[in-house]
């Protein structure tokens, strides 16, 4: 016990909530718990090359397993780094802890190296921010800052540990047990507002699902499945809800909404009379945009999730279901099965038409895939989506950056499982894709066991390229393409529809191939111009 410090206190308890990766890069100011973590039984460190990207990868790991993944960074730099990672988190609903090393105590009150206010600097990517004080906080500190990261809305929680005090000797309080990490369980919402939703619901002739960032869960997908086996329940996903409907349940789907008010999707939403919006969260797809113009369906929703909604001009619902939205479902569920009501009676050729749209690129994918011709010859948008969908496993994880390439994998790219096709639809953040393709490689059972496919634009590649290192010496089985257009090309389109020109969108000079190679074990080569 004489050897033993706070870091030993702060890697248990990393352990008992769970952990079993950690993401960060080293400095003086954490180095005790690198110390401890460097021949740890059960948690792996992983080194990154840049703490922006320990965030993404921190991030992935909470979005994929439902548990908060964990960053661990130095002060100064080190922390202020992580801003645009755990913002990310916080609007995406993705759980992270963060532990930042900070100047001693003594030192805290006063200019000197490597100083910064942490709290300052994080309160507004954080869902809370607490500096540790003394020593024996440390265990209740990370224990409440880990359960808050998991308390929906899921989001980041950093904790600011002074150097001092992780060296410390003084262990007063041990690491909290198991228990204490998990998060309280959700159930059904009040019976009597159920009662009142069902009769809505019975009522409606053209009620729509709406599934949002929070469904996608396998317990509220599995819900939302049965619901929509035996009723005419058009289902419409946001683009991080991807995923949701099985390849049986296809004749339900009627895409993915995002972005811009043009997709079949968009559609239904307008003919509908109510919305069932299942864990909608206007940061991916404001109502403003998808709800305009049906005075109807501004009021007339439907709101279930784990928290109140966020009432707008565009969206104020009638009702909201608060709790567990897969309970809520099957509540749900349980009184269509009872009442057997008729959806969209008399209008299944309006629908039908909107279906067909949703099949109409894979014609389209086709015929440029018997037209392709020299390697030389840039690849079509559509032939790319329809050849990738159908050279991967369908349980493959496929992560997404943000750009040009977004819009056609998140709109055509089919996925028959939640959390499997990954993008971020909140910030929009550049460099996301290679990270969250790493985490999702690590977390594997063996680690890296599984092919796991990452895309990205050139520009978007650029700003987390560097962790082609990480991926090499952690020996992860990732394939990236790269859509190398030299250019900020989702920005160029935006611009020549407003000002008839484009601006600052030029990139280019990069040779990928040479670029991948000169990372050890990496391998890159040319599809039709492109590198990947």
């Amino acid at each position: 016990m004489s050897n033993r410090n706070l870091a030993n206190v702060i890697v248990d308890s990393l352990s008992n909530a769970g952990v079993r990766i950690v993401f960060g890069i080293p400095g003086a100011k954490v180095d005790g718990i690198f110390d401890v973590l460097s021949d740890h039984p059960s948690i792996k460190l992983i080194v990154c090359r840049h703490e922006q990207n320990a965030a993404f990868m921190a991030a992935a790991v909470g979005r994929l397993t439902g548990l908060p993944g964990v960053c661990l960074v130095t002060s100064g730099p080190g922390t202020s780094n992580l801003v645009t990672g755990l913002a990310t988190a916080t609007t995406e609903g993705d759980p992270v802890l963060t532990i930042a090393g900070t100047v001693s105590r003594l030192q805290a009150a006063r200019h000197t190296h490597q100083s910064l206010d942490v709290n300052k600097v994080l309160e507004g990517v954080c869902k809370s921010v607490i500096q540790v004080g003394v020593e024996d906080q440390v265990s209740e500190v990370i224990a409440n800052a880990f359960r808050d990261a998991r308390r929906f809305p899921q989001g980041a929680t950093a904790v600011a540990l002074p150097m001092d005090i992780i060296k410390s000797t003084s262990i007063g309080v041990p690491p909290f047990p198991s228990l204490s990490f998990e998060s309280p369980a959700y159930g059904a919402s009040n019976p009597k507002l159920g009662k009142i939703a069902v009769d809505k619901l019975m009522a409606a002739k053209y009620p729509v699902i709406l599934l949002g960032m929070r469904s996608a869960d396998p317990s509220i997908v599995a819900s939302v499945r049965r619901m929509i086996r035996d009723h005419t329940l058009p289902v419409v996903e946001t683009f991080q809800a991807a995923g949701a409907i099985s390849e049986d349940l296809l004749h339900r789907y009627y895409g993915r909404v995002g972005l811009f008010r043009n997709q079949p999707g968009d559609k239904v939403l307008a003919r509908a009379d109510l919305i069932i919006a299942v864990g909608y969260d206007p940061y991916e797809y404001d109502a403003e945009t998808w709800n305009v113009n049906n005075p109807t369906t501004v009021r007339n929703i439907i709101h279930i999730d784990y928290t109140d909604a966020q009432v707008s001009q565009h969206y104020m619902p009638q009702i909201e279901l608060l709790g567990n939205p897969a309970d809520i479902l099957d509540e749900l569920t349980s009184s269509l099965q009872a009442f057997k009501p008729t959806f969209w009676s008399g209008v299944e050729d309006t629908l039908e038409n909107i279906r067909q749209e949703i099949d109409k690129w894979q014609s389209a994918a086709t015929e440029n895939t018997l037209s392709q011709g020299l390697l030389d010859e840039p690849v079509q948008p559509t032939h790319f989506v329809y050849q990738l969908r159908h050279m991967l496993p369908k349980e493959t994880v496929v992560s997404v950056d943000v750009g040009t390439v977004y819009i056609y994998m998140m709109r055509y790219f089919q996925i028959y499982s939640p959390r499997h096709l990954l993008c971020s639809n909140g910030q929009q953040t550049l460099g996301v894709g290679l990270p969250w393709a790493i985490a999702a490689s690590l977390i594997q059972e063996p680690p890296c066991s599984r092919k796991v496919v990452s895309v990205s634009g050139d520009g978007g590649f650029m700003f987390s390229s560097q962790e082609l290192a990480t991926a090499v010496l952690q020996k992860c089985n990732i394939t990236h393409f790269i859509w190398n257009d030299s250019g900020y090309n989702m920005v160029e389109f935006q611009e020549e529809a407003k000002y008839g020109r484009s601006s600052g969108i030029k990139l280019g000079g990069i040779d990928f191939v040479k670029f991948a190679e000169a990372f050890e074990g990496a391998k890159g080569c040319y599809e039709g111009g492109v590198g990947i």
